[in-house]
């Protein structure tokens, strides 16, 4: 079942005194529950403006998007925050670990504004996600004593502790050793496949790309379907 539909997305901005920037172009694009799709291209091509679309952080200039078949224009804002709050987990490049809290209070964070039955149960759910990505005996660290692969598991644990129905790693593996990387990204498409998520991988590198099952290049605004060698 697709999650996420966009159809003929644009994005465009306009700047004063100049002609408009196109930054999207007509991009279509479906992710299904479970599936693992990636999106590969230069700097400046767009991809973290779609990124932050598909997160409904920012909303298209034309087309259509939408969320669990939901057409996300028709959300008022107050909906759309409480459903990317609820649904969508976003993983960065950087891991934004707040550094005076340990592992365990930095995955918990979200679960901060959570329904009262998981607020209660923060640190419980909190173990049990870094138990999953194999940091159970960290829990108790800050991040300055983990390497930089563990806090990358702790920033993943951190947004797959809500239960996202949609996981938007953007960069990931950027700041990361390429065996360290690997490693990351296989752990995050295992947990995401578990969990039924839906989940996008934006990325330079055509290794990490290779990992998904679809690949796209974004390339002056536009969605192609790309081939990418496996990683061997």
């Amino acid at each position: 079942m697709a999650i996420l539909v966009l159809d003929g997305v644009t994005r465009v901005v306009e700047i004063p005194d100049a002609e408009p920037l196109h930054i999207l172009r007509g991009v279509d694009l479906v992710v299904d529950a479970g599936e693992h799709v990636s999106i590969v291209g230069r700097s400046g091509s767009g991809k973290s403006t779609l990124l932050n679309i598909l997160g409904l952080l920012d909303e298209p200039t034309g087309g259509s998007i939408r969320f669990d078949d939901v057409p996300v224009q028709r959300m008022s804002a107050a909906e759309r925050d409480k459903r990317r709050g609820r649904e969508v987990g976003f993983i960065f490049q950087q891991f934004n670990l707040l550094p005076g809290r340990t592992a365990a209070e930095n995955v918990a964070t979200p679960l901060l504004y959570a329904e009262p039955h998981r607020f209660w149960r923060r640190r419980r759910l909190a173990l049990e996600m870094l138990d999953r990505v194999g940091l159970a005996d960290r829990a108790d660290w800050l991040p300055s004593r983990l390497s930089g692969g563990e806090q990358q598991r702790v920033a993943i644990a951190r947004a797959l502790v809500r239960e996202p129905r949609v996981i938007l790693a953007d960069e990931p593996t950027g700041a990361l050793d390429v065996e360290t990387g690997q490693a990351v990204m296989g752990l995050l498409d295992g947990v995401a496949r578990d969990s039924r998520a839906a989940l996008v991988t934006i990325t330079h590198d055509p290794h990490i790309a290779a990992l998904a099952d679809r690949r796209h290049r974004l390339d002056g605004g536009v969605l192609h379907p790309a081939e990418v060698e496996a990683v061997r």
